[in-house]
């Protein structure tokens, strides 16, 4: 994939141009490029210890690079932190809130629609969109780890973000309730038309859910591969030969940089 080094083409909401990062004299990054259109659906798929979730701490202006451009809706990463939100592996909920009054908290931080009434309007609907209108007034402690993800998505989206991080938040949860968030977050995305970088180390998880994948290798870390999925949603891998395909190409290349 050729780096877009225009910085005005507003479709492009993340660029990436020859970024190096160095911790000391460790080398993280050598030269990485890509970049992200509004309103899509990236999955940064990568070996463990390559940097996958330490693109989304330099996205979101938490980490200075050592060299190139990284622009993320026009501007520098510091300055663009409003239109960004974030979803973790763990959910980080507030324990002595119920899920309505956590999704307000993000809407509070942020100082989003000051209105209180607004805020917790907002917060049912979005509850809702997640499929948790029945459980809004639970605390963290009487949900499931999949309906804590959930609310976690619904805080995420209460801040009204351009683009939404996600660092592997299905990962400590159990096969079927990884599925079902899948699809669910697929649901969501349309709805709302969000942009999404998603950082996983699963294979499958990444030809199920985006639009391209970006492979990066091991470190020093760069752009091994660029793979773009044009199979209809939703996806079942094993009846897809281009799928398959897609997953075995991603295989041997995994293989290669064990």
């Amino acid at each position: 994939m050729s780096p877009n080094t225009e910085p005005s083409d507003p479709k492009k909401v993340i660029k990436f141009n020859k970024v190096g990062l160095q911790f000391g004299s460790d080398q993280i990054y050598d030269e990485i490029s890509f970049e992200v259109n509004d309103g899509e659906f990236i999955a940064i798929l990568g070996p463990s210890g390559c940097g996958k979730s330490t693109s989304l701490r330099v996205i979101g202006g938490l980490l200075d690079i050592s060299s190139g451009l990284v622009e993320v809706t026009g501007k520098h990463p510091k300055e663009a932190w409003r239109e960004l939100s974030y979803v973790f592996q763990s959910a980080r909920l507030v324990p002595w809130r119920n899920a309505l009054d956590n999704v307000i908290l993000g809407m509070e931080l942020r100082e989003v629609a000051n209105d209180k009434e607004t805020r917790r309007e907002t917060a049912r609907e979005l509850l809702s969109l997640v499929g948790l209108s029945g459980d809004m007034f639970k605390f963290p402690s009487m949900l499931s780890g999949g309906e804590r993800q959930r609310v976690a998505i619904a805080r995420a989206l209460a801040v009204e973000p351009k683009i939404i991080l996600m660092d592997e938040p299905f990962a400590a949860l159990d096969l079927n309730t990884r599925n079902y968030l899948r699809n669910e977050l697929i649901d969501i995305w349309r709805k709302t038309k969000k942009t999404i970088v998603f950082v996983t180390h699963d294979i499958d998880e990444a030809l199920i859910l985006a639009d391209r994948i970006i492979l990066l290798s091991n470190k020093p870390t760069r752009v091994e591969d660029t793979i773009i999925i044009q199979e209809n949603r939703p996806r079942v891998i094993d009846k897809s030969e281009d799928l398959l395909s897609g997953r075995k190409h991603l295989t041997e290349l995994f293989k290669k940089m064990e």
